[in-house]
């Protein structure tokens, strides 16, 4: 009987082979360890993986997790991936005016086109709101109502599953495609005597019920609230009567009704006369914008008149840059409705539809991912960490991946800036952070101690109240580069 030789390098492959799964059995136990820092309760799930895709850490791969703002990683790149020309103009995203005639009635529409940027600041140079203004003052000197038509997208100012409270904050603020200045309303409160109540400046679009103090001594801490649709917000706390003024950011629920009023505004400031109201023009969400009802088309929208002017905005990458980078929520939820305005009716659903198409052309099983919004305030939403690897080394192979890459927070700077600083992966983790009630993620690439970038998603739920688990996250995350 002859037996079959085993060439050496096989046999030194075969006895590396325990060796190596010792290596990573340890290495894990290590990082569950690292993790166990974290409050009691807290869910983690975390996958990393090398260039070629073989798992180094597998903790819950497929349990499903609360992504937070996570979520912009998958509208970033449902961008990336339908839109194209990103580093071009945007020439179709820019707010229009008009004067529509009807007899001796003159009506200025402000047209919303889906833009995210139009700004009202004093010192703005692009994108402006004023342009608009100043076209419509050198056209008339009376006009009638000033209207806000934000009908290109279905009014859904609010995605399932965000928490009503956050409503009044900035985070919360609803979405149209007539949107200016972020749809946040400026608030800034200056302490004054002690035991006085603080002065309130800001634009007279909501009233103020001044519940706040000036206080002697201790820490700022003054707090808003707004009931939905309301426009008096009550104000209190206590803020130091040494402390700078607190500056605050509210919510608008109606943002084409403010757009119109601050547009209103500006054209008093210019002498035109306005005799009449300032309206709103929305389109209600119709059958035709549930992609489940494709049949039923959505609500029909008049042909658009010749605009008086129209903006033409920066390229889209600055805004997904910015959507990324500093997590914006609102352009986030804009960016999804522009991807659907192209696939559909302009409704989340439609979006939805496109992030699935998307994802399925990525080999992401379809259990591993559900979403209800753009930005991740959603608590709907859902991923396992194994799916969202599949994601990111797809992304990776796109010719887009370099650019959108690019978009993400880097280690020691912007939203990393306090995190990795200093550290071994200092500028060496290319990752989108999320947060959220009970929720921590980290999501992207990361360049190990042996200059591999390994792809790594990692997430915490269940995160006691008052509690983080950021800093048992980056650690496991350092021991894991440390030891590859």
């Amino acid at each position: 009987m002859h037996r079959a030789l085993v060439p050496p390098f096989t046999l030194l492959l075969v006895a590396a082979l325990p060796t190596a799964l010792h290596a990573q059995s340890a290495l894990q136990s290590r990082v569950e360890d690292a993790l166990r820092n974290a409050s009691p309760g807290t869910r983690f799930g975390l996958v990393v993986v090398d260039e070629t895709g073989t798992e180094i850490i597998a903790i819950n791969p497929d349990q499903r997790f609360i992504p937070a703002s996570n979520t912009k990683m998958f509208t970033t790149a449902a961008a990336f991936w339908s839109l194209g020309e990103l580093d071009r103009p945007d020439e179709t995203g820019g707010a229009a005016v008009r004067i529509d005639q009807t007899g001796n009635q003159r009506d200025v529409i402000l047209e919303g086109h889906g833009d995210a940027r139009l700004s009202s600041a004093p010192a703005c140079t692009v994108d402006c709101l004023a342009t608009l203004a100043d076209a419509v003052a050198a056209k008339a000197r009376v006009v009638h109502d000033v209207v806000g038509d934000d009908s290109l997208y279905p009014d859904q100012r609010w995605s399932p599953g965000m928490s009503w409270n956050n409503i009044p904050t900035k985070s919360g603020t609803a979405s149209s495609a007539l949107t200016l200045d972020d749809n946040e309303l400026p608030v800034t409160v200056t302490p004054t005597t002690p035991g006085r109540p603080p002065t309130v400046t800001l634009p007279p679009y909501y009233a103020v019920e001044n519940g706040a103090l000036t206080a002697a001594t201790g820490a700022t801490a003054i707090t808003f609230d707004r009931a939905p649709n309301a426009t008096v917000v009550r104000l209190g706390g206590t803020i130091g009567v040494s402390s700078k003024p607190e500056q605050l950011r509210l919510g608008i629920d109606d943002p084409a009704h403010h757009a119109a009023w601050m547009l209103r505004n500006m054209l008093v400031a210019r002498g035109v006369r306005v005799t009449g109201n300032v309206s709103v023009r929305h389109r209600p969400v119709g059958p035709g914008d549930d992609p489940a009802m494709r049949g039923s088309a959505p609500a029909a929208r008049a042909p658009a008149a010749t605009p008086l002017a129209r903006l033409t905005p920066p390229p889209l990458i600055e805004d997904l840059t910015l959507i990324n980078k500093v997590s914006q929520n609102l352009h986030a939820e804009l960016m999804l409705r522009r991807i659907a305005i192209k696939n559909g009716s302009g409704s989340i659903a439609d979006g939805q539809v496109a992030v699935r198409a998307m994802l399925a052309e990525a080999g992401v099983p379809r259990v591993a991912f559900d979403f209800s919004d753009g930005s991740g305030m959603s608590s709907y939403n859902r991923v396992t960490p194994r799916g969202v690897i599949t994601f990111l080394r797809w992304v990776s192979a796109q010719p887009w991946g370099t650019a959108w890459r690019a978009t993400l927070p880097v280690g020691g700077e912007g939203m990393l800036a306090r995190r990795f600083a200093g550290s071994a992966l200092d500028h060496k983790v290319f990752a989108k952070t999320g947060t959220l009630n009970a929720t921590n993620a980290l999501s992207g690439y990361m360049v190990a101690k042996s200059g591999r970038t390994l792809t790594m998603a990692l997430y915490a739920n269940d995160v006691p109240d008052g509690a983080s688990a950021i800093k048992a996250m980056d650690a496991a995350l350092l021991l894991i580069a440390s030891q590859n």
